[in-house]
């Protein structure tokens, strides 16, 4: 180039750009804040479905068969995945699960354990609550013994693959 303009000493320009980013704790507040809001988005304090006063606590979905539920009781659903709130506030617990469904899609885990505990704490009356909204909740059933007994629930969600889908 330099041979074109008949000057030999030219050279770069040196730029004085200035990269502005903003704080990680600013980037890890906002993230923290989307998730709870995500969080939000399924989980919802203000609903209420119309799940059993007596017996273990359970939920199907009305186009599931109840013959899920049996299985689900009996314990023919392994869960692949098990995620434990003990120690959790409300918040903390709605993203944990918000979380854990979406690895379970993720990865497609159609079986996983919430142990919530046995104490009449709120964790243990909401979170059935929160998880009944969840499209793609199938089913759910207080797990058998083995899982956790009344401090826990097995949760049967739709993570089959779709048929139409692109296989790459």
């Amino acid at each position: 180039m330099s041979d074109l303009l008949g000057c030999d000493n030219i050279k770069p320009m040196v730029q004085d750009k200035v990269q502005l980013t903003k704080p990680k704790t600013v980037l890890r507040r906002q993230r923290v804040q989307s998730q709870q809001k995500q969080a939000e988005f399924y989980f919802s304090d203000g609903f209420i479905p119309n799940l059993p006063d007596e017996g273990p606590m359970r939920y199907c979905r009305d186009d599931v068969e109840k013959y899920e539920l049996k299985k689900l009781r009996r314990g023919d659903y392994f869960p692949e995945l098990v995620l434990d709130l003990h120690g959790l506030t409300q918040n903390e617990a709605k993203q944990e699960i918000l979380a854990m469904f979406k690895e379970c899609k993720k990865t497609q885990i159609q079986c996983c354990c919430i142990v919530h505990g046995v104490s009449g704490g709120t964790l243990k009356t909401r979170t059935p609550y929160w998880i009944s909204q969840y499209p793609e909740l199938l089913a759910f059933h207080q797990a058998p013994l083995e899982w956790g007994g009344q401090g826990a629930l097995l949760v049967l969600l739709d993570n089959e693959p779709d048929e139409n889908a692109k296989i790459d």
